[in-house]
């Protein structure tokens, strides 16, 4: 079976770098505004940092632990992986390289120039100079390398300028090594004075006065580097004795990261071979580990680029601005009172998160409602829901929130926030030991005419505001009784650490998720070529799922998949998935929702909710997914995904080899985001006019 599977899956890392050349595509698209493709090489950048520190370093563990270990979709082993890997990465250094020296060069004659050195203008070089001796000089802690003075553990992702030291005395010569770590606490740029936004890297300033730094040496070599460590905390790590607070083992762990292995070094200049065996030597690594990059390996500060340009001279360089808007669908007063006679569906960014955020600050101060009760996964520095989870529980609800502390690279925010809400009298609880809860799902249980009721929020994202600003996600609100009453099961078997729970409308893994798909999946196949699936999500890897769409396939099923990030199944397989499509998104917003939608017309049934399609998310996640049981609100959701399947300008088609190409030119130009951007802006419609997407929809 293993082998039958490989004839039409491909391997889920190499998947993913095909995903984020696509990204880098965004960076190359001249309908796009220079600083926002400038943006896009960063967020190129940033996801390649963490796709190394936590998909290449479990690569490196299960290769060092499990030499036999082979990936069931390409047959690969870790090591065969990791060669693949490296040798499909330095081609995309070199297109990343390009791309940015040609954004540089476009943006330079309207004055804003990232320099070097040599660029610099005499006034300029003087403003520096006099900038590094009192701003930068004294923050500096320069060392040696001898045997007096060992190699330093560098931290993951910052740079370090360093250089071959020579002095000579006594007629004797002595060669050492010679490292400065470039401040954190200091500004990444250096902006030069003048009405142009001309700025230089504070590690180009350190280079230049190297020689002032390690003032008795000769110095040669001069370069920055970077490394990269190995992130992902194994299982066992994350284990903890049932007896300790989960806070403590989380803060436990977290220092583990700043000193694991090192899984890739950038430089900046190519390293001669003396220094390159150096690195290898003390790093444990091999030269193909080492990467050399001609542009900066820092680039969060293109973000605030923006900001320091006049207003008029902003908008020829951004995307034009975009503000969540008022949902069309929610009128003005209570929120409580709007979804007991309708549900509502909210589709962000386009949407505002504003709705969701009301209906808790309502149930804080509704006498009616006696708990609240929500899964937390990511949430915003700032975060009004959690003010208002807190007033709740001042106010005498009873509010439970599930906090998942081991929320990549958010564990902090999530440990800070956990404390905040227990100081306020909320019951905290956290997520099991084998098992994270990425599920969305918040409760409200009050009290109408004697009777219990409810209202439950279901949604595809975070309840983060500040990413609700910038992913696409969806966020049902729904009076149901039967989706109430199984939110209630659901939380109680949380509180028990009861993962097989008996759930009648909800879809929750790890035991009632995958299944329950797969179900809706036969049911199609039994229908032949009239059966129909369209289901949207981040990432494919899970076997079960692709050897079911296979199969559809096969049936005479038509399958579109649209797939923003990894994808395993490969299309157009003769005799296998041809039958299938796979289109991915990439645009001015993340693509977020998952939506798993079955059959057409009236007999459509849709699903939304926090699971992809991934093993992780199936089987070794607590998710929650939900039907949309609403006619009107599934023709709504329908009318999404017919819009982002006709998408010809961000979307990319998966070929057979698993590439991704643009897609035909057609005499409609058809942008999904700008479609739904647009119409969030429309003013609010007369009742006598069909809503846009019901519209759509009847197409």
């Amino acid at each position: 079976m293993a082998e039958e599977i490989q004839l039409y899956a491909q391997n889920r890392e190499l998947s993913w770098l095909r995903f984020n050349q696509r990204v880098l595509e965004e960076a190359k698209d001249t309908r796009v505004p220079l600083l926002e493709r400038l943006k896009f090489v960063a967020i190129f950048t940033s996801n390649f940092d963490e796709f190394f520190m936590i998909r290449v370093g479990s690569l490196f563990d299960v290769a060092q632990t499990d030499k036999k270990n082979r990936d069931i979709r390409s047959g690969l082993t870790a090591s065969q992986q990791l060669e693949r890997i490296f040798e499909e990465a330095a081609p995309l250094y070199k297109e990343r390289d390009r791309v940015y020296a040609e954004i540089k060069k476009e943006l330079n004659p309207f004055g804003i120039c990232g320099l070097d050195i040599k660029e610099l203008k005499q006034q300029e070089r003087k403003y520096v100079k006099k900038q590094f001796k009192e701003q930068i000089l004294p923050l500096l802690s320069p060392q040696i390398i001898d045997a007096n003075h060992p190699f330093p553990h560098l931290v993951n992702k910052e740079l370090y300028v360093i250089a071959s030291l020579k002095m000579t005395k006594g007629g004797k010569e002595k060669l050492l090594k010679g490292i400065v770590p470039v401040p954190a606490f200091v500004s990444e740029i250096l902006y030069l004075p003048g009405q142009d936004l001309r700025y230089i890297r504070v590690e180009k300033v350190i280079m230049e006065y190297l020689d002032t730094v390690f003032e008795p040496y000769e110095v040669s070599e001069a370069n920055y580097i970077c490394v990269t460590r190995n992130a992902d905390i194994s299982p066992e790590d994350e284990a903890m004795d049932v007896t300790e607070d989960f806070r403590k083992q989380m803060r436990k762990a977290l220092p583990k990261r700043k000193r694991m292995a090192v899984v890739r070094l950038e430089t900046a200049e190519k390293l001669q071979p003396e220094m390159e065996q150096f690195f290898c030597q003390k790093f444990k690594i091999t030269p193909r580990q080492i990467f050399r990059t001609k542009m900066p390996m820092k680039l969060d500060y293109v973000f605030a680029l923006s900001e320091k340009l006049p207003e008029e001279m902003r908008k020829t360089f951004v995307y034009p601005p975009f503000s969540p808007q008022p949902s069309k669908q929610v009128e003005p007063g209570s929120m409580m009172c709007q979804i007991r006679k309708k549900d509502v569906l909210l589709f962000y960014p386009y949407d505002s998160m504003e709705p969701f955020l009301r209906l808790i600050k309502e149930a804080a101060y509704d006498p009616s409602v006696m708990t609240i009760k929500i899964t937390i996964y990511r949430l915003a520095k700032k975060a009004k829901l959690v003010e208002y989870l807190c007033a709740a529980a001042e106010n005498g609800k009873e509010v439970t929130t599930l906090i998942e502390l081991r929320a990549r690279f958010d564990e902090q925010n999530n440990i800070d926030w956990s404390e905040r809400l227990e100081e306020a009298g909320c019951r905290v609880i956290y997520g099991f030991e084998d098992f994270k809860v990425h599920s969305k799902i918040c409760l409200i249980t009050y009290r109408n005419k004697g009777e219990i009721q409810y209202i439950t929020q279901i949604g595809t994202g975070n309840y983060n505001e500040k990413t609700a600003a910038m992913y696409t996600d969806l966020s049902l609100m729904t009076a149901d009784s039967r989706i109430g009453r199984d939110g209630a099961e659901f939380f109680n078997n949380m509180a028990t650490g009861n993962l097989k729970g008996d759930y009648r409308e909800l879809l929750v893994a790890p035991f009632g998720f995958k299944n329950r798909i797969l179900d809706e999946m036969d049911r199609e196949i039994e229908k032949g070529s009239r059966g129909r699936i369209i289901m949207k999500m981040n990432s494919l890897t899970d076997v079960d799922c692709m050897k079911k769409l296979e199969k559809a396939s096969r049936a005479g099923v038509s399958v579109d998949l649209l797939v923003r990030g990894i994808c395993c199944i490969l299309p157009g397989v003769p005799g296998h998935t041809d039958n299938i499509r796979v289109t991915s998104i990439v645009g001015r917003f993340l693509e977020h929702p998952r939506i798993y939608s079955f059959g057409e017309g009236d007999c459509q049934r849709i699903y939304i909710g926090s699971g992809d399609m991934m093993t992780r998310n199936t089987q070794k996640r607590v998710e929650v997914t939900c039907p949309i049981l609403d006619q009107e609100i599934r023709q709504q959701i329908g009318g999404y995904l017919k819009v982002m399947l006709s998408d010809n300008v961000k979307a990319r088609v998966m070929q057979m080899d698993g590439s991704l190409k643009k897609k035909q030119e057609a005499a409609a130009l058809v942008d999904s985001q700008q479609v739904f951007m647009d119409r969030a802006m429309e003013e609010r419609p007369q009742k006598k006019k069909l809503p846009w997407w019901k519209r759509f929809w009847k197409r």
